[in-house]
């Protein structure tokens, strides 16, 4: 079955195979490999990217359920080699530890950041719920979160850090 779908910014009709995963379609036909694949169940989140402006699960969704949308990966955040705002908070603050389930949180937050530019650290955690990080918290995570939204509000990030490290 032919699919066409805008990755990224680029548009690409390839066969499929209909019970393709949209996550083995990312990774092993695009050749996009920053979409992880973790629990295979939808529960920890390492395969998030957004689907039509839309934070969803490749794991659970089928290639050709994408057929005529637009999906963005992480890989899709940094422009003209510089980073997006997320992507430096998380280095800045220190949210990436090993870094598995970082591609899904990036994704995750921007869908967040989108919905609320200045969120509270409650609806960080509560827009983190379905994003499992293994290495030791999430403290460091909402921190990066929280400073990515001051930058793209165009705040100083440090100057309005509230503490919470």
């Amino acid at each position: 079955m032919k699919v066409t779908i805008t990755t990224n910014g680029v548009t690409a009709t390839h066969d499929v195979e209909p019970r393709l995963l949209l996550v083995h379609y990312i990774r092993d036909v695009l050749g996009l490999t920053g979409t992880h694949i973790g629990c295979d169940t939808t529960s920890c989140g390492a395969c998030t990217i957004l689907l039509n402006g839309q934070a969803v699960k490749s794991c659970t969704v089928l290639a050709v359920q994408a057929d005529g949308g637009t999906i963005q990966t992480v890989e899709g955040l940094a422009r003209d080699g510089q980073l997006h705002p997320l992507q430096e908070a998380f280095w800045e603050e220190h949210g990436l530890q090993c870094g598995f389930c970082t591609p899904g949180m990036l994704m995750t937050a921007l869908q967040l950041l989108e919905r609320y530019p200045d969120p509270t650290e409650d609806q960080i955690r509560h827009g983190l719920e379905g994003n499992l990080c293994r290495c030791t918290g999430y403290q460091h995570i909402v921190n990066a979160i929280m400073s990515a939204a001051r930058k793209m509000a165009g705040q100083p990030a440090r100057a309005a850090a509230g503490g919470g490290r």
